[in-house]
């Protein structure tokens, strides 16, 4: 039986690549995911997302993430949840987390040290030192969701103007 080969995109491509992690890929990182992207020129960039966990793998984002999304002129709709995997190192070149659960899921599957600097909590660009993480709004209300938006926005914006992906 022939092996499965999986190409490693990363070396064909001068985009710089960025990866939103959070635990189930349908809430907090899809939304980060559609901010960033949104901020960013997508000749230069690529912006994805992914989780921890599988429980909804190629489930399209919460209802609510889709909502507050649209509510900012950013359509998310159409993204697919996804896992995270030990590949995806070799395929990106920075990944925010957003919680330290998250972070230690993320850095338990690293290989190198290189590997395990790509990644740090997505919050540190605003709050750098403080651990800070993004409430996971899965279980609460629409003002959660709300909340997590606006923690995200400020992040990336803060992140876009640092120009930290030079």
């Amino acid at each position: 039986m022939a092996g499965f080969f999986i190409p490693n995109f990363k070396k064909h491509s001068l985009k710089t690549k960025i990866l939103m992690v959070c635990l189930g890929n349908i809430c907090r990182s899809p939304l980060a995911h559609g901010i960033l992207e949104n901020m960013l020129d997508s000749n230069k960039f690529e912006v994805q997302s992914a989780g921890t966990g599988a429980w909804h793998v190629g489930n399209k984002p919460d209802p609510r993430s889709i909502e507050v999304a649209r509510k900012n002129n950013i359509d998310i709709s159409r993204q697919k949840a996804k896992q995270f995997s030990a590949y995806d190192f070799e395929i990106y070149d920075f990944i925010f987390v957003m919680d330290k659960s998250n972070f230690r899921d993320v850095i338990k599957l690293a290989k190198t040290p290189q590997e395990i600097e790509k990644v740090s909590l997505l919050l540190d660009s605003t709050h750098p030192g403080q651990e800070k993480e993004v409430p996971d709004p899965y279980y609460g209300g629409e003002h959660g969701f709300t909340h997590v938006y606006d923690l995200l926005y400020k992040a990336c914006e803060k992140i876009v103007s640092s120009g930290s992906f030079s």
